[in-house]
């Protein structure tokens, strides 16, 4: 990759919190740990500050290259760097793995302290309102005040709302990009079947599989697979693989017949390589849970109303698993309530996966919204 406009090789944080955090389940989970990357530098007021919110699949590895990988590129990347959108020459920004993931933040993975094997499936559901209340204590340890932004899209996009909610004192910008208040139905049914192929997998073990030295990879793949359709476009898809024959020729047989079957299968086995299965269908709870209105009678303006924050709203055209209209309830909820809030509505034909992507008239717009915070 090259370093032009690159924050560079970067390498990952920890800080350990020996507090205990109390869980929206009722669970305590004692002390923990987060992983976390920093690029830029903290101006003296400590005014400066970004944190990115990663989607499910995503983590603290938000921009550069991981010194202990070269192949590893930052997963926002064509976003975050020196004279990017989120521009480094003027913004401190922090990227997270959130409590219960993968990449080395206390999770599913990590040994418990209580029994000295890995935690599996006795780790605690932790939902978006936990999340940002330890991204609160990452917060405190770097000695930050006030978020000068909170960003993130479609998981990251709760988070920053959530941020708004939680604490509305400790920030001044929400961005959410390709989110919404709450799941539709449809949404969570994709996550159930998702959910399913991982429950039902024989190498599951009730998500003890590690103490028997495997992974439920088939489940994890098909759920991936699953995923992976409602992260793109019908117009997308045909552009891409239309009805291709992988090999020229109908096989009449249940192996891959077309590209986008080889394509789908690809996602879910590099998926099921990496990423673990309790954390998996953790985060996909999560998201099924995250309802700010759910405790105001369904109503996100009065839910909404606690926030101080401005916000910056953005969603894409073909994105059908989190659509224009959700992001507008957000929008007439905030406008309801009077407060500051900027809405794009993004012409593009990569559906959910857009909010990834280097459009340019995405990056932008959000260009121009971050150049106008002050710090």
């Amino acid at each position: 990759m090259s370093q032009q406009n690159s924050v560079g090789i970067v390498a990952p944080q920890r800080a350990h919190f020996n507090e205990p955090i109390a869980l929206k389940s009722g669970a305590l989970l004692p002390g923990f740990e987060l992983v976390f990357e920093t690029y830029g530098t903290m101006n003296t007021a400590r005014s400066n500050a970004v944190l990115v919110c990663h989607a499910l699949s995503g983590g603290h590895h938000v921009a550069g290259v991981d010194a202990s990988d070269p192949t590893n590129v930052g997963w926002w990347d064509n976003l975050v760097g020196p004279g990017k959108p989120l521009d480094t020459d003027k913004f401190f920004v922090v990227g997270v793995n959130n409590l219960g993931g993968c990449y080395g933040s206390t999770g599913p993975l990590s040994v418990n302290p209580i029994t000295g094997k890995r935690y599996g499936a006795d780790f605690p559901m932790v939902t978006v309102e936990d999340w940002v209340a330890a991204h609160a204590r990452l917060a405190d340890h770097l000695g930050i005040d006030t978020w000068a932004a909170v960003i993130g899209g479609s998981l990251g996009g709760m988070q920053a709302l959530e941020w708004a909610l939680q604490y509305p004192d400790r920030i001044r910008h929400a961005m959410v990009i390709a989110s919404a208040p709450k799941l539709s139905a449809q949404n969570i049914a994709f996550n159930e079947v998702a959910r399913q192929a991982i429950l039902s997998d024989p190498d599951f073990h009730g998500g003890h599989y590690a103490e028997h030295g495997v992974v439920p990879v088939h489940g994890l793949r098909l759920a991936r697979m699953v995923a992976h359709i409602t992260y793109l476009s019908d117009s997308q898809m045909g552009e891409k693989f239309g009805r291709q024959l992988r090999h020229g020729e109908h096989k009449f047989s249940f192996d891959v017949d077309f590209e986008v079957e080889s394509y789908l299968r690809y996602q879910g086995d590099k998926f099921a390589s990496f990423f673990d299965a309790n954390t998996y269908l953790n985060t996909t709870k999560a998201l099924d849970y995250f309802d700010p209105a759910y405790a105001y009678d369904g109503d996100l303006a009065a839910a909404l109303a606690r926030a101080k924050a401005k916000f910056f709203v953005a969603s894409f055209s073909t994105d059908w698993r989190f659509s224009p209209a959700r992001s507008r309830e957000i929008v007439f909820a905030l406008l309801h309530n009077r407060r500051h809030v900027a809405y794009a509505e993004i012409d593009s034909d990569a559906g959910h996966d857009s909010f990834l992507l280097d459009d340019a008239y995405y990056h932008a717009v959000l260009r121009a919204y971050l150049e106008n915070i002050s710090v």
